[in-house]
């Protein structure tokens, strides 16, 4: 048995009842076969792989609060700092009635390596809580933040692990937590991004991971020989990832028929009018059946479906799993020429496989995403030198690191024989960057 299927096993052992970890684990080490084979011996003595597999540290906390009706409500807090070799750990906060210790372990390991492949000096984590803010008063969101910080807070700063919004954790919640950190550890640091501009946010933070996501597929798009402007798009999600990318394909001449959210999505032929899609979801915080009041000539539909819709370019940009084998068929059916991951491990492995091996261009998470982290990675270093830069300073150096990302990955997959599988170069790009510096540093 291989090194990589021995790691495999051992990871499936002892992480019973994570599978959502066990799947990234197992899609990047399969994939990182070619560069683990070339110099198995140097990482076996190392025990490298068991080392990148296994998280630094994990902290799992009570979190009390009390609602507006004086009820004390009890949630569950976490914070995973998994790989912290290239720099300080860096990962968004999520909260959701999903989380568990298994999904924040899948998503602080698939950060090693998104936040290698930025090039900027950042490790890998990620927390969060099963606390849901939607239907929550600005004064219960509150009192969750402060309660969930004065645990984290112990555990976090500006050079030690530097927390982000993620799903659930927007610009009001990294407020309130951001003022308890600042209250109890006496401290005007940046120990958060994606803070508000009037305390050190940056410019482009809101759109920077759905730019990031279009900066990236149309330069896959143009060394493929294609061109963006004029195609068809299929957008899953409503949030800021999905907001924005759908303003940025406008853009750039691309046409968005299709959002969605947890209840239904909606098929709008003409286009989506991303005016009415910001007031219902930024201002009133309602459900996409609202959109039929500004576009009647639109469809909408309760439940799955987004992926029956033809197109040109596929952009998930919702949860994780959202796009399985029977969506990628129908994709390619429809004559779907790209696929890139708006959101992390949205794709199957099965539908992942299927839609390489039937020559569409796919590109991974933790390339076409990568572009929010490394836009805090970017607040991180305005706030370090007390400065603000301006939107377009912010705008123009994402794209120069996502465009970077994706000739990275490219490079990397020709590398190892593996031209056009980004999934692979895309691993094989941030782990090299990560492995070295691990061996450089000794056993630690």
């Amino acid at each position: 048995m291989g090194y990589v299927d021995e790691i495999i096993e051992r990871a499936i052992a002892k992480n019973p009842g994570e599978p959502e970890f066990i799947q990234a684990v197992k899609e990047v080490l399969t994939s990182l076969r070619p560069v683990v084979d070339a110099n198995e011996d140097l990482y076996r003595k190392e025990a490298l792989l068991e080392r990148l597999i296994e998280p630094d540290r994990q902290f799992k906390f009570r979190v009390p609060w009390v609602d507006d009706k004086g009820q004390v409500q009890v949630n569950v807090g976490y914070r995973v700092q998994f790989n912290n070799s290239i720099g300080p750990y860096k990962g968004g906060l999520r909260l959701h009635p999903s989380v568990n210790i298994g999904i924040i372990k899948f998503l602080g390991f698939e950060q090693i390596f998104k936040n290698s492949l930025t090039s900027l000096p950042i490790g890998g984590g990620k927390g969060g809580s099963d606390f849901d803010p939607k239907g929550k008063s600005d004064r219960e969101v509150m009192a969750f933040c402060q309660s969930f910080m004065t645990e984290l807070c112990k555990y976090i700063g500006a050079d030690v692990d530097v927390p982000a919004g993620d799903i659930g954790t927007g610009a009001r919640e990294i407020g309130y937590m951001y003022g308890q950190y600042k209250r109890i550890r006496g401290m005007y640091e940046g120990v958060l991004t994606g803070k508000g501009l009037s305390y050190g946010g940056s410019l482009v933070r809101t759109e920077a991971t759905g730019y990031g996501l279009l900066y990236l597929t149309d330069e896959m798009l143009k060394c493929n020989g294609i061109d963006i402007a004029g195609k068809t798009v299929c957008i899953s999600g409503s949030g800021n990832v999905a907001i924005y990318a759908t303003q940025k394909a406008q853009q750039l001449g691309a046409k968005v028929v299709t959002l969605s959210d947890s209840t239904g999505w909606v098929y709008d032929p003409d286009g989506i009018d991303l005016d009415a899609i910001k007031e219902i979801k930024e201002v009133k915080r309602a459900r996409l059946t609202e959109y039929r009041n500004y576009r009647p000539n639109s469809e909408y539909y309760e439940g799955r479906g987004v992926w029956t819709v033809k197109c040109d370019i596929a952009l998930p940009c919702a949860t994780q799993n959202e796009l399985s084998l029977e969506d990628a068929k129908v994709l390619v059916a429809n004559g779907c020429k790209a696929v890139a991951e708006g959101a992390n491990m949205p794709t199957t492995l099965e539908a992942t496989e299927y839609l390489q091996e039937n020559g569409v261009l796919f590109a991974p998470g933790k390339a076409a995403n990568a572009g929010g982290v490394a836009t805090s990675a970017l607040e991180m270093s305005q706030n370090s030198e007390r400065l603000s830069w301006s939107f377009e300073e912010v705008d123009a150096k994402l794209k120069s690191i996502m465009v970077n990302i994706f000739h990275n990955m490219d490079d990397a997959s020709k590398r190892y024989g593996f031209e056009g599988n980004y999934v692979v170069g895309a691993n094989i790009a941030g782990f090299e960057k990560v492995a070295s510096a691990m061996i450089a540093q000794g056993v630690c």
